[in-house]
């Protein structure tokens, strides 16, 4: 048995009633059992050796999660061809019923059709979004998205997307397919995931130009990925309202706790990094968003 985490006294000492958790995945077994197999071999969207911390059943993944203190999270799931959405929603859907602490989550995939399931999503209280450019190797502003996009921008749902070229950058990554999407739609409210990495300045650019543009913590400032760069950190303290807690778990290489751990020593190295920072990044800036209050 895990021994359990000091994780949710060390939240309790900064005030925090938990961590609202962005950026979890939870995918259908066989799917799941893809996506480790790509990271297991390394493969060529992978890039480097990513030994998986998680591998649990579903059930003792959610429980896992709740013993670190995570009081909501997400499932997550990403289309990476055409015709594979509409199932990845449904399992979602489901699994957000059987566990209420997890957002209701879905995906989209640029292929005819795309607005009419992106609209039934909405209509059946879909709480966030994911896409991944890189995986499924799509522009953000393919002109067969324009109505989804129209229709997410009106119902204010959020969109955790993958846009920065980590860990393996292609033609479907980096900032500029997502700057120009938000030209023409600034009201898209996009979270970008692992803060752009590694792109993060210009990342950073589109976050403090565009209202509804936010970034997400994944994997970022850890020993795994340290790569941030020291003088960006004073933007990062000036954006703490924009700045949401993800971890990517279950598929990360190191125990869960190293991602608060990592924001805690970001504390007082730039102005704005404080206390405060981090309690709006793991808690308040998400339950905001997702106008959800701690109980």
């Amino acid at each position: 048995m895990t021994a359990p985490s000091a994780l949710p006294e060390r939240l309790a000492a900064y005030g925090l009633p938990g961590l609202f958790d962005v950026h979890v995945h939870f995918l259908p077994p066989n799917i799941q059992a893809a996506v480790w197999r790509q990271f297991d071999e390394a493969g060529p969207k992978i890039g480097r050796a990513w030994p998986i911390r998680y591998r649990g059943t579903i059930e003792e993944r959610v429980e896992q999660l709740r013993g670190f203190g995570v009081r909501r999270f997400t499932s997550l799931p990403y289309a990476h061809k055409p015709g594979v959405a509409g199932y990845l929603n449904d399992w979602a859907a489901e699994f957000s019923t059987q566990y209420p602490d997890c957002l209701r989550s879905a995906t989209f995939y640029p292929e005819p059709g795309v607005e009419d399931y992106v609209a039934a999503a909405i209509d059946a209280g879909v709480q966030v979004f994911k896409i991944h450019t890189q995986v499924g190797e799509f522009l953000l502003d393919d002109p067969l998205l324009d109505l989804a996009w129209d229709a997410i921008a009106e119902a204010a749902v959020p969109v955790v997307t993958h846009v920065g070229s980590g860990p393996v950058g292609n033609v479907f990554t980096g900032p500029e397919h997502l700057r120009r999407l938000l030209v023409r739609q600034p009201d898209v409210p996009v979270v970008v995931a692992h803060l752009g990495a590694p792109e993060f300045a210009e990342f950073l650019d589109l976050a403090e130009t565009y209202e509804h543009t936010r970034l997400d913590t994944t994997m970022v400032f850890t020993d795994f990925l340290a790569s941030f760069p020291d003088e960006l950190l004073p933007r990062v303290g000036q954006l703490g309202d924009k700045i949401l807690y993800g971890s990517d778990f279950p598929t990360i290489p190191y125990d869960y706790e190293h991602q608060f751990d990592s924001l805690a020593r970001l504390l007082g190295r730039a102005p704005g990094l404080d206390d405060d920072w981090l309690r709006k990044v793991c808690w308040g800036n998400a339950a905001g968003l997702f106008s959800d209050q701690p109980v």
